[in-house]
């Protein structure tokens, strides 16, 4: 049974000149690229998950603005799939879970942003869908949060919902560790 390849919100906003940037968002497109080439090299399905933001109050991720858009590295071809959400569980309200019947697999590879949001959100749900995941650490990233008015780093977030959805919800590796 083939993989699927699943990124997550690689979008315009989340990268310099983005209305909401991340921490180390350019390392991070790296990696994402390595592993998306991986697939594309071994035509193995690839399915982009784009995030479009239509609550009420939002700042980042707007209707018809260059921010919302799938960053221009990663621009999907046209065998590969895109998924649109409004939520962070890419699952809700989307086709993707008949994606990935129609794909025929139960094994899926994530990669994307913000690790504390849609990816986290992402993986659990993969476990409501029996799906198995491998979840690509230092292809994810995040940004710093704040709790009782201390600022929590990106990297202790990161490492945190990493370190969460390690054993229980996911294979949790480095980019450099994946292999098909």
């Amino acid at each position: 049974m083939k993989q699927a390849l699943i990124i997550i919100d690689v979008q315009n906003d989340y990268f310099e000149g983005g209305k909401s940037v991340l921490w180390n968002s350019s390392d991070t497109l790296a990696k994402v690229e390595y592993i998306l080439e991986i697939f594309r090299t071994q035509k193995y399905p690839v399915i982009h998950v784009q995030h479009i933001n239509n609550r009420a109050g939002a700042t980042f991720f707007l209707p018809n603005t260059n921010g919302v858009l799938i960053h221009p590295k990663l621009t999907p071809l046209e065998n590969e799939y895109l998924v649109v959400k409004h939520t962070p569980n890419s699952f809700f309200e989307t086709n993707l879970s008949d994606i990935l019947k129609q794909i025929g697999t139960k094994d899926v590879v994530i990669c994307g942003m913000m690790s504390h949001m849609c990816i986290d959100t992402t993986v659990r749900a993969c476990k409501d869908y029996a799906i198995n995941v491998t979840l690509i650490d230092d292809a994810c990233t995040t940004k710093d949060l704040s709790y009782n008015g201390r600022t929590i780093p990106a990297k202790v977030v990161h490492e945190s919902f990493m370190a969460s959805l390690n054993g229980m919800f996911a294979k949790v590796i480095k980019g450099s560790e994946f292999k098909l």
